[in-house]
């Protein structure tokens, strides 16, 4: 009995059809059958019952194919147990950042990352925050930079990086530029111009309407920072931003803070096994890439570069 026939019989079992278990695989179908059919003559028992369209699991079949699985995944184990006792890290590691989000210290990160451990091969995913934290969940993503209303999206570990409250932008002669104080009740009597469900600012607006029960309308919505402040600045809505968002357009927007959303707008790195050893060094580098940047309410960092404040889009 081999590994590999192992992996058929459970591809085959998953699939319930040879033609994509082999393509799954990356092998011949006459090869996956070949095998699959040595393995049944070892066993003495037919596995897969190959009489109808769709291939189905004998019962000696669905005795066999949870300790298949378990076999599987001990050999996994035992690889990765030795990359940890020997420092061995290789492979392939799938990085996801939220669309628009140029973020210079995970770059520096992957950069260092890459130059201490040029066996594994980094894939950089650009998406929704939403379906990037769903991707860490599956295992498809293994760390991922999103926006998120929430300090730890639930079952996953996080890294806050900034922490922000939200504002609202408006061209200097509109009526809330001239309020000292806003919230969201002041908002509510006019259009709103924020970034669409799905992301981690847009959580926060939501919730905390909710919250009030307020209905707001949502004039347009866009994904990225600089197209809701533009539409602001043209008068065709009250943008909703962050703060550092808003900043960087101070020059024809006045920002003020909504007082009664009290609840940040947080950008975090979100992984979900810290016993990658992948994963652990890239955190270790991202930490250290982030650790000089000043704190943001309490949390880890902000995004501050020697121009001042940088646009973080939290999707």
């Amino acid at each position: 009995m081999e590994l590999r026939q192992l992996e058929y019989f459970v591809a085959v079992a998953e699939e319930r059809n040879f033609t994509r278990a082999a393509e799954r695989v990356h092998i011949s179908q006459s090869g996956v059958s070949a095998q699959i059919r040595q393995l049944e003559r070892e066993l003495g028992a037919e596995l897969f019952d190959r009489s109808a369209r769709t291939v189905a699991l004998t019962v000696a079949g669905r005795a066999a194919l949870e300790h298949a699985r378990a076999a599987l995944a001990a050999v996994g184990a035992i690889g990765r147990s030795v990359d940890e006792v020997t420092d061995l890290i290789r492979g392939r590691l799938t990085v996801g950042m939220v669309v628009g989000c140029t973020l210079t210290p995970l770059f520096e990160a992957l950069a260092a990352f890459h130059e201490a451990h040029p066996g594994v091969e980094i894939s950089l995913l650009e998406d929704s925050s939403d379906r990037l934290t769903e991707g860490v969940r599956t295992g498809a993503v293994d760390l991922a930079l999103i926006g998120t209303a929430t300090a730890a999206p639930d079952g996953l570990h996080a890294l806050t990086i900034i922490s922000e409250r939200l504002v609202a932008a408006v061209p200097p002669g509109h009526p809330l530029a001239k309020q000292r104080r806003v919230t969201l009740s002041d908002l509510t009597a006019h259009p709103i111009v924020c970034m669409p469900p799905g992301t981690g600012l847009r959580a926060v607006f939501d919730q905390a309407c909710a919250a009030q029960h307020l209905h707001p309308s949502i004039a347009m919505q866009a994904g990225a920072a600089d197209a809701i402040a533009d539409l602001a600045a043209r008068g065709l809505g009250v943008a909703v931003l962050s703060e550092s968002m808003a900043a960087t357009h101070r020059d024809r927007l006045t920002a003020r803070t909504i007082d009664d959303v009290e609840a940040p707008a947080l950008l975090a790195l979100i992984w979900k096994s810290p016993h990658i050893p992948a994963v652990r060094e890239l955190l270790a580098h991202s930490r250290r890439s982030f650790a000089g940047l000043p704190a943001t309410q309490g949390q880890e960092a902000a995004y501050v570069s020697g121009e001042g404040v940088q646009e973080v889009n939290f999707r």
